[in-house]
């Protein structure tokens, strides 16, 4: 096997604005075009009626939930793919990777059987209109189908990542998402030789389109044209397996806990009516726009701390997480202001009702006011990971969606106010985990989270 190239594997540090750009920019792209495909499919829908509306927000939300396992084990992956690449250790890297693929496809399967032999008992947890939840079990039932081509994109991409090649994501991204919306709409109105399915034929036509790309993407890897290559072993590596459930563990429940927590609020904002609902969905993916830009520089942040501690350079590791959080800042920020701007013309786009319009400008005006500090959660969040730190992120998320979104929800609910302070808790939450990460980061406390590598090294036969 050829040993990394220096752009894969540097030895030695590059700028870092330059890096963290170099890092982030394609992985903000594949945020951005994979938040396009939510954003597109809410369009799609918005034709049909504003319960289409909330039930393809319904269904993301479910398939969110199902996702966030294996979202964890991204995570660990990760944290132990990088600092295994920046130590040089490739056949370690890629050790990881194969046991994180293996394992993510077992959890996708097991996690879709809720959705596919109870689809309209899941879809029914919102306390939607019996029309809603109809649409929305079916939604649900074909991202299920296609689950475990999801999982091993999710893997693959970010296994990837974290060896610096974030070009290549991207470019499968951009051919599945092309495809994916193409496909939806075709199925959701039944164009040509196409069967009108609605809702269904959203999810159906989508992911069946990207579960192709999927497929050549994974043979790719197969035939070793990665610079990342298959171990090719049926069996699990345990010892790596044990390493990345360590990491994993807490952020599987951190995701877990941000999905179930999400689903309580929705379930709360569902109480304000079905007008209320489509507009959070709404507005969700209008603001996703600047947010996924934070979850890019907070991959780019997680891979260079990662590469960094490996290679021996906490400092190099420290400045690089700082200067993520600056660049996603001035991103986030800038973007924010201008759908603030154009708030009404952007819910006008979406849908033609005048409710859900005024409700949707309201959601927007508030997140909008959020961006600096969920800039904040997302960058240093994604240092923190990297360096292994899974632990005190869970922590903050707890304390900010309990103490910070759901409790005051609640009482508002009780209280009888107007869905204006539901949709306002969200401040509360974001400023108090923005307020722990940075906390935690300034202490330093993180440089010196264990992750040992060689002590899984596979020998060297395999």
């Amino acid at each position: 096997m050829s040993d990394p190239s220096p752009e894969s594997a540097p030895n030695q540090p590059a700028p870092a604005g330059r890096s963290v750009w170099k890092l982030a920019w394609p992985t903000i792209v594949s945020n951005l075009i994979f938040t396009t495909v939510g954003f597109a499919h809410i369009k799609i829908v918005a034709g049909l009626g504003t319960s289409s509306v909330a039930a393809v927000t319904t269904g993301h939300r479910v398939f969110f939930l199902i996702q966030a396992i294996l979202m964890g084990v991204s995570v660990a992956a990760t944290a132990l793919i990088a600092r295994s690449w920046g130590a040089q250790q490739i056949r370690q890297a890629e050790l990881v990777a194969w046991t994180s693929m293996v394992l993510s496809l077992m959890l996708a399967a097991v996690l879709s059987l809720p959705v596919l032999f109870a689809p309209e008992a899941v879809a029914g947890l919102f306390g939607l209109d019996e029309q809603t939840t109809r649409e929305a079990a079916g939604f649900v039932f074909w991202l299920g189908i296609f689950n475990i081509f999801s999982a091993a994109n999710m893997v693959l991409s970010t296994a990837l990542r974290a060896t610096g090649d974030v070009i290549t994501p991207m470019l499968f991204l951009l051919c599945s998402s092309l495809l994916n919306v193409t496909f939806a709409y075709l199925f959701a109105f039944g164009i040509g030789p196409f069967p009108q399915l609605g809702v269904a034929g959203v999810a159906l036509g989508g992911s069946g389109a990207a579960m192709l790309v999927t497929l050549v993407f994974v043979a790719r890897w197969w035939r070793g044209r990665f610079n990342l290559k298959p171990v090719k072993r049926m069996a699990i590596d345990w010892p790596a397996a044990k390493q990345l459930g360590r990491i994993g563990l807490p952020a599987v429940l951190e995701q877990s806990l941000v999905q179930l927590a999400f689903l309580v609020f929705f379930g709360i904002v569902a109480r304000y009516g079905t007008n209320a609902y489509a507009a959070y969905g709404i507005g969700i993916s209008l603001v996703s726009f600047s947010i996924v830009i934070g979850f890019g520089f907070g991959i780019a942040a997680a891979t260079m701390v990662g590469q960094q501690l490996g290679a021996g350079r906490p400092d190099l590791a420290m400045a690089a997480g700082w200067r993520s959080l600056r660049l996603a800042l001035l991103a986030m920020c800038s973007l924010a202001v201008v759908q603030a701007w154009f708030a009404q013309e952007l819910a006008s786009f979406m849908i033609d009702d005048p409710e859900v319009i005024h409700l949707t400008v309201i959601f927007i005006y508030l997140i909008a006011a959020s961006q600096p500090m969920m800039a904040c959660e997302v960058t240093i969040a994604g240092a923190l990971r990297g360096a292994g730190d899974t632990r005190f992120p869970l922590a903050a998320t707890f304390c900010g969606l309990a103490l910070g979104r759901l409790l005051p929800a609640w009482i508002f609910l009780s209280m009888g106010l107007s869905v204006y302070w539901i949709f306002a808790v969200m401040l509360l939450d974001y400023s108090i985990k923005a307020t722990m990460l940075v906390s935690r980061y300034r202490s330093r406390k993180w440089l010196v989270t264990p992750i040992s590598p060689e002590k899984t090294l596979i020998p060297a036969a395999l």
